[in-house]
């Protein structure tokens, strides 16, 4: 799979319950041999399970918008231990897992795969046209 948008979080974005400006979006950082993405029906972080999620990022910050690209500062994971990860997924956080709408699921990217090894972790957002992604 590639770089793609869940397409209930296009949903969300279309019905307005969704504000990548506004509202507090995270990462999480992904082991592929807990989790399949299913960009159709996954929903929820509740829907990626709890053994899949390694890490889990601060707040997005610096977001922009601009016709219709999400961006946002570079992000550092901190001391991050675990399993292998080969993906990323974005959902906005809402406190909890099983309302945090899923955004875009990433595997396509500069480290990845990544084997945790208690450092800290970069990600550093595509500087191309599209950034993290497109609307």
């Amino acid at each position: 799979m590639s770089n793609a948008l869940y397409d209930k979080g296009r949903e969300a974005f279309l019905t307005g319950s969704i504000s990548f400006s506004s509202d507090t979006i995270k990462v999480v950082l992904l082991d592929l041999t807990h989790y399949t993405a299913n960009l159709a029906t996954d929903q929820f972080l509740s829907d990626i399970p709890s053994a899949a999620r390694v890490y889990t990022s601060t707040a997005l910050a610096s977001k922009t918008t601009t016709a219709g690209v999400a961006n946002a500062a570079n992000l550092t994971l901190t001391a991050v231990s675990g399993a292998t990860c080969g993906a990323l997924a974005m959902f906005k956080d809402t406190g909890s897992a099983t309302t945090s709408p899923l955004i875009a699921y990433i595997d396509t990217a500069t480290g990845l795969p990544v084997t945790p090894s208690g450092s800290d972790i970069p990600i550093i957002w595509d500087t191309g046209s599209n950034h993290i992604f497109k609307l």
